[in-house]
């Protein structure tokens, strides 16, 4: 998420640069990398599933793992960007970030239609990607001064969030999930669109923004689809 403080700065006047060569160069490799990025999310899922080790930790612990493990990610990732250790980085944060999602995914697998469930939300969250990757190719107009926007909206949803984890509200919680696809899904577009107009010309970077906007996407697509499309066994 702290990516994301990197949209603010084309709207203080920051110009876009480098060639329409550069710009495809950089687009591409964030396409591949997020990509590549998706097997040790799968694969620190999966480990948390049979081990059970994300369910294990209450949901404050929970929380406090994964505050503190994404922000160090991410800090470390904002360091090495433009070193050979940035891909590696990156790829350890998607395990961490895949492994954090299990407490969730094992709670959908423990319904009736669990793993279709799964399914739907991850077509959903592709379907959001691909829309939103086409409309950043057909949208001329400039798109980054909606990132601070964006930004304060990521905000206030983790406030909320972290709130939620001791409010328990059901109602809060669902409000939150369809706030947050709409959100990310902007946030999809956005971060896109300031690739191809020149704004992020790492790839590394690029590729961390629209990995976050899609693991929120889907992780909220699945907690919608958990309260109003699950069935017990």
């Amino acid at each position: 998420m702290s990516q994301h403080l990197q949209t603010l700065s084309p709207a203080f006047g920051a110009g876009a640069s480098g060639s329409v060569a550069q710009r495809n160069r950089v687009l591409r490799n964030t396409y591949w990398l997020l990509a590549l990025s998706m097997v040790p999310t799968v694969a620190g899922a999966w480990l948390g599933v049979a081990t059970g080790l994300a369910s294990a930790m209450s949901p404050i612990v929970s929380m406090v793992v994964f505050l503190a493990g994404a922000f160090g990610f991410m800090f470390a990732i904002e360091k090495t960007k433009n070193s050979a250790a940035g891909v590696p980085v990156l790829l350890g944060f998607t395990f961490f970030m895949g492994l954090m999602l299990s407490r969730m995914i094992g709670a959908v697998l423990g319904l009736a239609n669990g793993a279709g469930l799964i399914m739907t939300a991850f077509t959903g969250t592709g379907l959001i990607f691909l829309g939103m990757a086409t409309m950043s190719t057909v949208i001329k107009r400039d798109l980054s001064s909606m990132g601070k926007w964006l930004f304060i909206g990521m905000i206030m949803l983790l406030v909320a969030g972290i709130a939620n984890v001791f409010i328990q509200s059901s109602a809060l919680m669902i409000t939150l999930s369809v706030v947050a696809i709409g959100i990310f899904s902007a946030f999809i577009l956005h971060d896109l669109k300031r690739v191809q107009d020149g704004y992020e010309t790492n790839y590394i970077s690029a590729t961390l923004g629209v990995y976050l906007s899609l693991y929120n996407v889907f992780q909220s697509l699945l907690a919608l689809l958990g309260i109003f499309g699950g069935r017990d066994e």
